[in-house]
């Protein structure tokens, strides 16, 4: 159906929905419905059931009703009623004509032309109706829906705090099929190219049937003869050999794609031809699907005494993220299918190969591509927020096992995730909450039920935050921690407590088995007082994963998180899918995201960045982590280089290189670099490559250096004198509001204004020995947040972000937004003596990796002060006519000046940059971007003021 809404028109997610287990012959219903509350509940008791609810109002099937994109939403708790016309006939003259809903949450009772077709209770799981007694095949068919959403402490809810799923939240179709036809068809693949098929017919004519599978690409043509019984549900169980299978994983997620098809006979009727097809007598029934075959286990490798996770029979180290599945138009449906697509092709982008879907069961065609794109999924289960009450457990066991038959086929989910962080398993005994020996007892038994259900994946009991697994395939832990030296012990700890009969990390009365070792949630948001708010994620991403791939023992991690979500800014993507930008090809073009997701790593032993003295020597340890088999038994170059900024120039001060012998799986020495520092201040940077014999690089990393001289103004390679200006020591300011920050190595000016600086040159004379001026500075824009204005500062403790709160970002007391694609540009002018000498576009206010100084002094490890915010280097020479007055007074003013909104300098500013298409929607409208000075120990140039005269 099209739908327009706000000027825009589209179909409604026109494509089949389930791509594992399609069929022909269907009908669309996603699209316009009449839609009604029902506050007072008087709908059953009126003739809504057979009539539709009263007015015209309409809802946009998938979405959910509180939702924009359903063009109703309103969160409203309670009943609702949905109903739309149809006329559709099936193919089969004589079929079943069958209703599907891909989720209503959360009881939906369903009625087709006045009469009473079934109901359903669960808010995540698939389910389908037989409405073929009450259907009109050659005539126009009611039918009527009647949701009720409570918010129930027993029901599974998941994290619908962001945005809440109520009412029909995934797609609704008709199907036509058969008397007899396919209900399920698993395949368990083997990687001898065996594949064990199951499954069930739902039969309503008993009679001889013949099932075939073809999968031409796997030269499958495979048929087993049936007896069907009477009416009822049929089981079957066969077999088939792919020769010399083609392995599924995320470097090459092969899907052999195919048709399964079953054609029955009544009984007398003649056999099928050699095609498999029925003849007049018979019926078909056919569905594609596709499996990829694959193999996920937990094994001990080469003699270690600890298992690691094994795809396909070789070691892999999943570098993984945390999907909230959430978009913020349609909350947890998607708009479309490609939307979905490019979800996956973002992780996949970041050269990642894992992400956690977090507590929903995904949307099918959202796990068809990652089947097809390759991403390897954990797959949570959604919980309930009440007690562990048999309601809660049962509620819980029945959506669980629904979901695991759904999504079995997907190649792609490789482990099963029953509960997160003990949410819904505490209860309140004598005034606390108690993870009881009983719920304990029972996770257990739920993790043992899922390996019945499932053997051939993975199965945890509890993503754990609180040290509390029971039994499991996984040992995996959470963590949110700050600084450098706090996460280096952190996940030291963690491996070093790591090994079979262990308590830590399980309840009370369990320990571990040796269940391989990974992180599933990790990252520095809450590992601030008060949150991080949104900050630079880049610094602190760097030196984790440094110290993940530092430890053989550690299979995996999962980071917090894919994309913000409504309260949550640390995503690798912003809510709306835009960029943000880590900075790490500054330090080297080969340096990216990706870089640091590749299965061959190198580690750099030590912190991010340390101080150390001019010309010093240092050593930085390497080390190798390797988890695939691509480069073993070759040699490759090991080759390093130091680097730093001399006032816009860059000098490489030291290099070298030699061969490695790359062989063998996870972590090992492989010496140390020992590298001379420059000479002077400098921000110096170590960047060490892998690379094969014709120079592509295989592994990059860096780590970086803060040349301290500890001269008052500096020690620079710099003919002449220079003389400096903390940026701080300014004589006079006119903008509405200053600040300083960074224990006042930083100055910010908001809005527009003028800072002026009376600079002292002792000893510049004479003129005759003076050829030029030329000034260094280092400045950006400043975008002015709340938290700036000392006004509205957010208590971060008194928000549920669990269960959605709301907070403005720019409230958070340790906000410094990260660089992005939005743009919040500023217009400087630079004036000497009076005399406007320069202007320049300062394009941002940003913050990254790129500045190391900013985090480096960073004066607390648990609150952050504009952390990795920087600028850009200015160099302004002063006009050769202005010497002589300069030499005369011995010294010079300058003023730095942001001119008003008005002046037309920002609009110059953002045409000359290309930055219209970036600007963040206030910028420019109505006040100027304001001004950002860097001193010595702030941004990346470590550097005050400095005018040099030679």
């Amino acid at each position: 159906m099209i739908v327009t809404m706000k000027d825009t028109t589209w179909e409604v997610r026109p494509e089949f929905p389930r791509p594992d287990f399609a069929r022909a012959d269907w009908h669309n219903l996603n699209g316009a419905w009449r839609f009604a509350f029902d506050p007072e509940d008087v709908g059953l008791a009126q003739s809504w059931p057979v009539d539709g609810p009263p007015g015209e109002r309409t809802i946009v099937v998938p979405f959910s009703w509180a939702s924009p994109l359903s063009g109703i939403g309103e969160d409203v708790r309670g009943v609702g009623w949905y109903t739309r016309d149809v006329a559709w006939q099936p193919q089969h003259r004589d079929g079943r004509v069958i209703l599907r809903f891909g989720a209503v949450d959360y009881r939906a009772d369903v009625w087709v032309n006045g009469v009473h077709v079934g109901s359903h209770e669960g808010g995540y799981a698939p389910f389908d109706l037989d409405i073929t007694p009450a259907w009109r095949r050659d005539g126009d068919n009611r039918i009527v829906v009647r949701v009720e959403d409570y918010d129930l402490p027993h029901q599974t809810r998941g994290k619908q705090g962001y945005g809440e799923i109520r009412g029909i939240w995934q797609p609704v179709w008709l199907e036509g099929r058969p008397a007899n036809h396919l209900l399920a068809v698993r395949f368990v693949t083997h990687l001898d190219g065996t594949v064990d098929v199951s499954g069930t017919i739902r039969v309503h004519r008993r009679g001889r049937a013949r099932l075939t599978f073809s999968f031409p690409d796997g030269g499958v043509a495979h048929a087993v003869e049936l007896a069907l019984p009477e009416a009822g549900e049929a089981p079957f169980a066969t077999s088939f050999r792919v020769e010399e299978p083609r392995l599924w994983s995320p470097d090459d997620p092969y899907l052999y794609e195919g048709v399964v098809r079953l054609c029955t006979m009544a009984d007398g009727a003649d056999e099928t031809d050699g095609a498999g097809e029925a003849d007049s007598a018979g019926e078909i029934d056919e569905v594609r699907t596709y499996f990829g075959i694959r193999e996920i286990r937990a094994e001990r490798w080469d003699g270690r005494p600890y298992r690691w996770l094994l795809l396909n029979g070789k070691p892999v180290f999943l570098n993984g993220t945390l999907d909230q599945s959430f978009h913020p138009e349609g909350f947890f449906t998607f708009p479309s299918d490609e939307v979905m697509r490019d979800e996956i092709w973002r992780l996949k982008r970041l050269g990642l190969n894992c992400v956690r879907i977090h507590i929903k069961p995904e949307d099918p065609r959202k796990l068809y591509w990652a089947d097809k794109l390759g991403i390897l999924v954990m797959a949570d289960m959604p919980c309930f927020w009440g007690e562990p009450t048999e309601a809660a457990r049962s509620a819980y066991l029945r959506e669980a096992e629904a979901v695991i038959h759904r999504d079995f086929n997907h190649p792609s989910i490789f482990a099963w995730v029953m509960f997160n962080e003990t949410w819904g398993l505490f209860s309140h005994v004598d005034g606390r909450r108690v993870y009881t020996e009983e719920t304990k007892a029972w996770v257990r038994e739920v993790y043992r039920w899922a390996k019945r259900l499932d053997p051939t994946r993975l199965v945890e009991d509890n993503s754990a935050c609180n040290y509390d697994h029971v039994e499991s395939d996984l040992n995996t832990w959470h963590f949110y921690i700050h600084g450098y030296e706090a996460v280096r012990d952190h996940v030291a700890h963690a491996v070093e407590r790591t090994y079979p009969g262990s308590d830590w990390n399980y309840a009370e009365g369990y320990v571990q088995s040796d269940a391989p070792l990974m992180n599933s949630e990790c990252g520095a948001v809450w590992g601030v007082e008060g949150s991080a708010g949104d900050s630079d994620l880049a610094w602190h991403y760097h030196y984790m994963l440094n110290e993940f791939r530092r430890h053989d023992k550690l299979c995996g991690f999962v980071f917090t998180e894919f994309h913000d979500v409504v309260n949550e800014w640390n995503g690798y993507y912003r809510l709306d899918r835009s960029d943000k930008d880590f900075g790490y090809p500054w330090f080297d073009p080969s340096l990216s995201l990706r870089t640091f997701h590749q299965p061959d790593f190198l580690v750099l032993d030590g912190p991010p960045c340390r101080t150390v003295k001019p010309g010093e020597t240092v050593r930085v340890p390497v080390w190798k982590s390797s988890f695939t088999d691509t480069h073993h038994g070759h040699d490759l170059r090991l080759r390093w280089y130091v680097w730093y900024d001399h006032f816009g120039q860059r000098r490489i001060v030291a290099a070298g290189e030699r061969m490695v012998h790359w062989d063998g799986y996870g972590v090992a020495p492989l010496g140390e670099i020992e590298a001379a520092m420059p000479g002077e201040d400098a921000l110096a940077v170590l960047v060490v490559r892998l690379e094969t014999p014709d120079g592509r690089v295989v592994a990059a990393n860096f780590t970086t250096f803060d040349v301290q001289s500890g001269v008052p103004g500096g020690q620079y390679d710099l003919p002449g004198r220079w003389w400096s200006v903390a940026p701080h020591a300014y004589t006079e300011a006119s903008f509405p509001l200053a600040w300083r920050a960074l224990g006042g190595h930083k100055a910010n000016f908001a809005h527009a204004g003028a800072v002026t600086y009376e600079v002292a040159l002792p000893g510049i004379g004479p003129l005759r020995q003076l050829n030029g001026i030329d000034i260094f500075f280092e400045a950006s824009a400043k975008m002015v947040l709340p938290k700036d204005e000392r006004r509205d500062a957010v208590d971060v403790a008194a928000h549920d972000y669990m269960q959605g709160d709301r907070v403005d970002p720019g409230r958070n007391p340790n906000s410094y937004f990260m660089t992005d694609e939005q743009r919040h540009p500023s217009w400087l002018e630079v004036y000497v003596d009076g005399e406007r000498v320069a202007a320049a576009c300062l394009p941002d206010d940003p913050a990254d990796a790129r500045g190391v100084l900013s985090w480096h002094y960073q004066p607390q490890t648990r609150r952050l002060e504009e952390a990795g915010s920087y600028g850009y280097l200015q160099r302004v020479t002063v006009p050769s006519r202005l010497l002589p007055r300069i030499v005369e007074k011995g010294g010079l003013t300058l003023t730095l000046a942001v001119p008003g909104a008005r002046s037309g300098g920002e609009a110059w500013c953002r045409r000359a940059d290309g930055l219209a298409a970036g600007l963040a929607a206030d910028a420019g409208a109505g006040q100027s971007g304001g001004l950002a000075l860097y001193g010595r120990n702030a941004g990346r140039y470590p550097m005050d003021i400095v005018v040099w005269g030679y």
